[in-house]
């Protein structure tokens, strides 16, 4: 009998490489976040990505960051990959699930992580880090008990070709 891989990629790196997976779904030309839940026994329960709600046009709403009136900017209209993952369960009740997102939530996105029962957020980028949203954000996470952590990369490299 053959013994099995020793080089089989963790829990961490197989989750976090979803979520980034996922930010490629993003029409958004400055960020494309991704996000992925998933269960206490690590079962995947959701995916999203940052993008226009359904039934506004990815091409007649704007992507552009910067407008004279914030109507005109993607600010209003686009959903960000946590709260699209959020939305996008089916299955029931979120408790205790764990969030994957490729950038720290703001503090909208931590409003509904924290109300829907997720308990762990680990985040790939935090470079809106000194930010008032941010802020915000770890501030009500550490008073709801919701743990965050940044993913730490192993170094793995992993090529897929499609």
């Amino acid at each position: 009998m053959s013994e099995k891989r020793t080089d089989y990629i963790t829990w961490d790196e197989y989750f976090m490489g979803v979520a980034v997976l996922s930010g490629y779904r993003s029409k958004d030309p400055n960020t494309q976040v991704g996000a992925c839940i998933v269960s206490a026994d690590n079962k995947i329960l959701s995916m999203g990505y940052n993008g226009m709600p359904i039934g506004c046009s990815d091409d007649e709403f704007p992507w552009n960051r910067d407008s004279e009136d914030p109507y005109d900017s993607k600010y209003f209209y686009a959903a960000h990959g946590e709260l699209n993952a959020i939305l996008n369960y089916r299955g029931g009740s979120l408790e205790g699930a764990k969030l994957y997102v490729t950038l720290f939530p703001c503090n909208e996105c931590a409003k509904a992580i924290i109300q829907c029962g997720i308990r762990t957020v680990i985040y790939l980028s935090d470079k809106y880090a000194g930010t008032s949203s941010v802020r915000a954000s770890r501030r009500m996470f550490d008073a709801a008990g919701v743990r965050c952590y940044q993913y730490r990369s192993s170094g793995r490299t992993i090529s897929l070709d499609l």
